[in-house]
């Protein structure tokens, strides 16, 4: 089984699927309205200057890496 590590530790082009939220009720309430959910999968597209690019059910996103380490994702293979 693979480690459990904060997205911004996830290296590009993985797919991983989110564990839990580490962060506020805003932050959470905030991320769930993007679609970041527990037990959903996203994929990192890329990290540009201290931010990630996520996708995640067909959107991208951009998150900084403030927010990422407080999303713990899993690796995740079909």
């Amino acid at each position: 089984m693979a480690p459990i590590i904060p997205l911004a530790m996830m290296p590009e082009g993985k797919d991983s699927k989110i564990i839990s939220i580490n962060a506020g009720k805003c932050l959470i309430s905030r991320l769930r309205s993007m679609g970041f959910i527990e037990n959903t999968l996203l994929k990192v597209k890329k990290g540009v200057n201290g931010s990630l690019i996520v996708s995640i059910n067909g959107c991208d996103y951009a998150l900084g890496m403030g927010m990422a380490t407080k999303i713990m994702v899993q690796e995740y293979s079909a």
